[in-house]
């Protein structure tokens, strides 16, 4: 995918601690497209699966929560309670998992084109060198933002992207808060599932440059503001890499790279 500088007549867009957004060129405009259908057909799949649970709950039977164990364990339920399933129930039933396999196909799909698409663009590679970032980020940061020209410096994207706590004063002392949750809340996401990624694999921290960093994080707060901090830093340090198109000085290990 190749990044085009924005015409004069084009429209910018601004938005909270950052300057004028150029308008998106085509290619951003088909990544983005992308991860909107990706993220619409992962949704009607959690809707299709969810409904398949509460009809069998009304049936009376119930099955161990994830995906992964109702898939295995779905036409065995079926075959094992034919009496007390009726036949339009269980047509109703076997309407819901056709269309949850055709969604897993679209699904795969879509992810294998996105997964294309970074492994090509320069830009996307440049920030999947950094641990713990995949194609799912590295793709949706650059439709969103291109080269990262509209912000400054890399706290103001992480600002823009929600992931920098509100600060009030009290007794001419500065008090931390919640993240804002501004900006662009699909990002935001990402970035926090990719420390929780990083999180479950503590043996690993070592081999980050910035491990030293997380193991002080995780002994002096909560887990769940480590992860927070450890997003925000992804964040920051996507947007370095991404603004001034290097890549990440660091040891990588690719089951970390899978968001």
């Amino acid at each position: 995918m190749t990044t085009t500088m924005p015409r004069p007549s084009q429209k910018q867009h601004f938005g909270p601690t950052c300057g004028p957004f150029a308008e998106k060129d085509q290619d951003q405009l088909d990544l983005q497209a992308l991860h909107r259908v990706w993220a619409r057909l992962v949704s009607r799949r959690t809707a299709t699966i969810n409904q398949i649970r509460a009809f069998l709950i009304e049936q009376g039977i119930t099955v161990r929560s994830g995906l992964r164990a109702l898939k295995n364990s779905f036409e065995a339920i079926l075959d094992q309670r034919r009496e007390e399933i009726s036949p339009r129930m269980r047509g109703i039933l076997m309407g819901l998992y056709g269309d949850w396999l055709w969604l897993d196909r679209r699904i795969e799909d879509v992810m294998t084109e996105i997964e294309e698409i970074s492994r090509t663009e320069e830009n996307c590679a440049n920030i999947m060198s950094i641990p713990g970032i995949g194609p799912m980020i590295s793709t949706a940061m650059v439709a969103a933002i291109g080269k990262g020209e509209a912000f400054d410096r890399g706290r103001d994207f992480a600002a823009w992207v929600g992931l920098v706590p509100t600060q009030y004063s009290t007794g001419g002392r500065t008090i931390l808060g919640r993240i804002t949750k501004r900006g662009s809340s699909y990002l935001r996401m990402l970035f926090v599932q990719a420390a929780k990624v990083i999180m479950m694999r503590q043996h690993r921290w070592a081999d980050f440059s910035f491990g030293p960093w997380l193991t002080g994080a995780v002994a002096r707060m909560p887990r769940n503001k480590a992860a927070i901090a450890l997003a925000n830093k992804l964040a920051r340090t996507a947007w370095s890499v991404l603004h001034h198109g290097t890549r990440f000085d660091a040891k990588q290990d690719p089951a970390l790279e899978a968001i």
